[in-house]
């Protein structure tokens, strides 16, 4: 059950990439979506966290899915940012790129482990 540690650490430094961009947007005067943004942005990694100390396997897949989820909102603010014109074309596609990559880490965890199960 253990996340490969380059998926940690993509969440950890996006979750940094998101506190940044909250400050920024928080100096833009958007205090609305920008909250959203960092309460599922940081909270991807936390997830991810607390799947490393998973009673069981279900217990573990549980919470990479959360975290899974939460990529997907932050995804959907990162959009709304940008299409209401507070991300730049270049703020957005970087950001947007990180948030993707860490959609296929987290869905290729999860296909992974729930092959391994099927292993058993």
């Amino acid at each position: 059950m253990a996340v490969e540690s380059l998926t940690l650490e993509k969440s950890k430094d996006f979750a940094i990439r998101i506190v940044k961009l909250y400050k920024y947007l928080k100096d833009k005067h958007e205090f609305i979506l920008s909250k959203q943004l960092l309460r599922s942005g940081t909270s991807i990694g936390a997830n991810l966290s607390e799947a490393i100390y998973g009673i069981s396997r279900n217990d573990f897949l549980a919470k990479v899915y959360i975290s899974l989820k939460e990529c997907a909102e932050t995804k959907y603010w990162l959009e709304i940012l940008y299409r209401t014109g507070y991300l730049s074309d270049n703020e957005y596609t970087s950001i947007d790129e990180d948030c993707t990559e860490l959609i296929k880490l987290l869905t290729s965890t999860a296909k992974t482990t729930r092959q391994n199960d099927k292993d058993l």
